[in-house]
């Protein structure tokens, strides 16, 4: 008698909301993965819900958020709602034991990640913010080579993340649901600097353009680290596309053209050293999404730790906090 196939864990998916980013990005990452199955989604409304599983072949709807929590067969929740929902949300998952991954900013501030930690820990739950682009392998090759000593000692990160935003009513424009180009963007840039720099920074200093509704459309920030080293960023909800980082040392420097959403043809990372050829790493295509979705599967499978658990999101937005708080008074240097 053949012997019996054997199983794979697998890890039971919900999704709270119709969002577009679990449309085109999370849905195919479960999917693609090989410890994750995508079995419900959930939406203010009965008839959202349905159509949203009909036309995206996910075997169960729910007419509210509570229902799907409520569900005895859903294991971990994926959470795209406005960052202003992330908290409440966050904490009514882990009262119900089910495992979360929040879309960035995990909170609106770091107490409240703070909270979403505890409430997570009381639980015996895992929580982790979803920054996709720190699983995608061009971030280890170029950590690698920063730690090899390839350009030296690190003097300055330059990034950016912009793009041009068309639609009036979009969410990213209310600051009651914590919009903003620096929470929806620059968020990253805050997040790639401090990775690179394996540390955090002592000061931060902003300069932003204020729109009408009172979020910030463009901002310019710059992050002091010790040691001789300055990180400076751009974001913008104005601007044409753009999104790469710049690393630079005492022996030479790197380069990320698609730092943030590499897609999965091939990613390329620069490396100068003076007025020697730039030699070019190729790094093979990869989902980074399916790769942040099957960690987390894993951690939550196996009961290890995430390699980014909501201390690390918490630290990102002290130095947001820090930021913002420069840019509302003219520029002035905060002392993190």
């Amino acid at each position: 008698m053949p012997s019996a196939e054997r199983r794979v864990p697998s890890l039971n998916w919900g999704i709270l909301s119709t969002a577009n980013i679990g449309r085109a990005a999370l849905i195919p990452a479960i999917r693609a993965s090989g410890n994750g199955t995508l079995v419900a989604v959930a939406s203010r409304q009965a008839s959202t819900a349905q159509a949203f599983a009909s036309t995206h072949g996910i075997p169960e709807s729910y007419p509210s958020y509570q229902a799907l929590l409520q569900a005895s067969n859903i294991d971990a929740v994926y959470l795209p709602l406005p960052n202003s929902l992330h908290r409440e949300w966050t904490i009514k998952a882990a009262e119900h034991g089910k495992h979360i991954l929040c879309e960035k900013p995990l909170g609106l501030a770091a107490a409240e990640c703070h909270e979403m930690a505890a409430a997570a820990k009381a639980n015996g739950v895992i929580l982790m913010e979803a920054f996709m682009y720190r699983f995608h392998p061009q971030i280890g090759r170029v950590l690698a080579l920063i730690q090899d000593g390839a350009i030296g000692a690190l003097k300055s990160i330059r990034s950016a993340f912009t793009f041009r935003l068309t639609k009036p009513g979009n969410i990213r424009l209310d600051p009651a649901l914590g919009g903003g180009a620096l929470m929806d963007v620059g968020c990253y840039c805050v997040n790639v600097s401090r990775t690179l720099a394996g540390r955090e920074p002592v000061e931060a200093q902003a300069w932003a353009t204020f729109g009408p509704t009172g979020v910030d459309l463009d901002l310019a920030g710059s992050l002091r680290f010790d040691g001789g080293l300055v990180a400076q960023f751009d974001c913008s909800l104005t601007m044409e596309r753009r999104e790469f980082v710049e690393i630079a040392g005492t022996e030479g420097s790197i380069e990320l053209r698609a730092a943030f959403v590499p897609g999965t043809a091939d990613a390329v990372v620069i490396q100068h050293r003076g007025r020697e050829p730039s030699i070019e790493h190729r790094i093979a295509g990869d989902d980074e999404y399916r790769l942040m979705v099957e960690h987390f599967a894993d951690a939550v499978l196996h009961r290890r730790p995430v390699r980014y658990p909501a201390d690390e999101a918490a630290a990102n937005l002290r130095v947001i906090e820090a930021l913002y708080r420069s840019a509302r008074q003219g520029g002035q240097p905060m002392t993190l």
